[in-house]
């Protein structure tokens, strides 16, 4: 089953839906005033972006090449956004708000059970990052060229991630299910062994480890640094 049908049950993570997101996120300063056209532009937009960034790189990226590689016209980029930091906003609001939107979902049975609850975190957050790959490698990858405002918000948004893995965390131990001394520092070694799916891709890919293959072995290797296996 693809990440897309395995998320399915919990939100759309297509380029369109994230389009959507945005555009709703965004409305006020979007002048497109047809949602369909609206959506349908900013996917290009998107996808010609975390494209060219992965090439060239966000900061030598300029809107000319951005408006060529999306088939828009200068006025017609400018009107979804006035400037290159407003786009990343953007998309690093898409990436942290997916994800968070997405961990805090889990059902009540799995938060019932620690265990049962991280793995769940860890397979979701691995699936989400392979649905949006291009969002995930882009926030990664350009983070050390981002302006100030932009920086503190991506490292919000990992600590925000982190901090919904440590109350797990912390659940585990107060029911004695984990042993570790500080939930919030083995949710900060946690985060690195997600990254390195969607960072590292073709490494897996060259030993045939799928998605769900990935996750699997980083719970059980996590569930067994803390005493649960």
């Amino acid at each position: 089953m693809s990440p897309e049908k395995r998320l399915a049950p919990y939100g759309d993570y297509s380029l369109q839906a994230a389009a959507e997101r945005i555009l709703t996120r965004h409305r006020d300063h979007i002048r497109t005033q047809k949602p369909h056209v609206a959506v349908a532009k900013l996917s290009k937009i998107l996808e010609a972006t975390l494209k060219l960034s992965n090439r060239q790189g966000f900061q030598a990226m300029s809107l000319r090449d951005l408006a060529e590689a999306a088939g828009l016209s200068m006025g017609g980029l400018y009107s979804y956004f006035d400037g290159k930091e407003t786009l990343l906003v953007m998309i690093l609001g898409e990436v942290s708000s997916a994800a968070e939107t997405l961990l805090e979902a889990a059902p009540d049975d799995v938060r019932a059970d620690p265990v049962a609850h991280l793995e769940w975190l860890i397979a979701m957050h691995v699936l989400l990052s392979e649905a949006m790959q291009p969002f995930f490698v882009f926030a990664y990858m350009e983070a050390k060229s981002f302006p100030a405002p932009a920086r503190k918000r991506a490292i919000a948004s990992e600590a925000a991630t982190e901090a919904i893995f440590a109350r797990v965390l912390a659940e585990g131990v107060a029911r004695g299910v984990f042993k570790v001394d500080d939930p919030d520092f083995a949710a900060a070694l946690i985060k690195p062994l997600l990254q390195d799916w969607y960072v590292k891709r073709p490494k897996y890919a060259k030993r045939g480890v799928s998605a769900e293959a990935y996750a699997a072995g980083v719970s059980d290797f996590i569930l067994k640094a803390l005493g649960a296996r």
